[in-house]
């Protein structure tokens, strides 16, 4: 089977981690410190202002906790998108509301925020699409200008940036997501920045469940009665530990190595799809940015994704949609405008199998199984604007 993901650890992590070990410390500590430094140095800001948390998860659910909502207050973000971010919100309190994407690069504009913007809209949240960052300086300038918090989730985008800029810094909370699938990963793990200092500090409280000065060896004894507690509100344990820190801080060395053979893989697709008259593959990027290549997704007419697809994993090539159109979960309330840019991706996209791990040999194997796939179909050719 060519999976679609397939993490890249090896000899060098397994140093780390029994680096660790020798240290007899695995928790949250100077390991975990040394890689939020790193991290921050990666972005571009300062380390106190990121957390290293156990998910990427974590970090919306944290991030959306900061906003303070109260009920009926609203938090727009694209339909297509994990279902991590929408149940945050809901979670926090808050009421999402979905807007559309363009069916091409399922990103949101400018525009398509805008139009899903009312007067009880406390928040935005954009998440940058197959690492590609999106309509974000635009839509973080709006949002600036209307006075709403902007969180961007950047789990597919790790070293994404616009005009030389990081994504994940453009608004004001961010974070990023270190699973197993994920382009840099630590088996389990997030990062979460917050650009207010005196928030930063409140999220690193609130992750080590409301306390205010961490108690226990190797902390700060603050007093002689160190195992007092000092907990001015009730929090949740999300922080990351050393032990997949060490992971992560070998994984951040070998991201531009990562990046370079995606890039690469993105390239072979290109060509040996060019000519295929019945897909769409990726649009290309606008001049400054730069992806994580985290998704290569191609489209088709509608109704014959979905044969394609079982054609394909018959072939051992495993393949699927992501993300579901969220305003189409019962869970969330349906019933809203239609959102016709995210239900044609919805209905047209594929994505293909994209890792470090593939050889030449399986991108090639891929694009012919598509193309014969496709061609069993006898479809109709489709139009690269339609």
């Amino acid at each position: 089977m060519i999976d679609l993901f397939q993490p890249q650890a090896g000899d060098a992590e397994l140093a780390a981690v029994a680096a660790v070990f020798a240290d007899r410390w695995l928790g949250h500590g100077p390991r975990s410190a040394a890689f939020e430094a790193a991290f921050a140095a990666h972005i571009g800001v300062r380390p106190e202002h990121v957390l290293f948390l156990n998910s990427g998860t974590a970090g919306l659910f944290l991030a959306t906790e900061l906003l303070g909502l109260r009920p009926g207050d609203e938090v727009v973000l694209p339909s297509p998108s994990f279902v991590a971010a929408a149940n945050a919100v809901v979670r926090a309190g808050g009421r999402p509301v979905f807007c559309d994407v363009d069916a091409r690069t399922l990103n949101p504009t400018a525009e398509d925020v805008e139009a899903a913007v009312t007067p009880r809209t406390k928040a935005v949240v954009v998440l940058h699409y197959g690492g590609y960052p999106g309509d974000i300086a635009r839509i973080a300038a709006r949002c600036r200008a209307a006075g709403r918090t902007l969180i961007e989730d950047c789990a597919c985008s790790v070293a994404s940036r616009a005009d030389g800029r990081a994504v994940g810094t453009f608004g004001d909370l961010a974070m990023w997501s270190f699973d197993a699938a994920k382009v840099l990963t630590t088996g389990d793990g997030g990062m979460l920045y917050v650009r207010d200092a005196e928030l930063a500090v409140r999220a690193r409280r609130l992750a080590y469940h409301g306390l205010v000065q961490p108690t226990g060896l190797g902390h700060a004894r603050v007093s002689s009665r160190w195992w007092e507690l000092d907990v001015p509100e009730p929090g949740r344990r999300e922080l990351g530990n050393d032990l997949t820190a060490a992971i992560g801080a070998v994984q951040l060395d070998r991201l531009p190595a990562f990046l370079a053979r995606r890039r690469e893989i993105v390239e072979l697709y290109d060509r040996e799809l060019a000519d295929c008259d019945a897909l769409r593959l990726p649009p290309p990027l606008p001049a400054g940015h730069t992806s994580s290549y985290f998704f290569y997704w191609v489209q088709m007419a509608a109704g014959l994704r979905d044969r394609v697809a079982a054609a394909l994993l018959r072939d051992g090539i495993y393949t699927t949609f992501r993300y579901a159109p969220l305003h189409k979960v019962p869970a969330f309330g349906t019933g809203g405008p239609a959102l016709p840019g995210a239900e044609r991706a919805a209905a047209e996209t594929l994505c293909l199998p994209l890792h470090p791990g593939l050889g030449d040999r399986d991108v090639r194997r891929v694009a012919a199984a598509l193309r014969g796939a496709v061609a069993a179909e006898g479809r109709p050719v489709l139009t690269r604007e339609g």
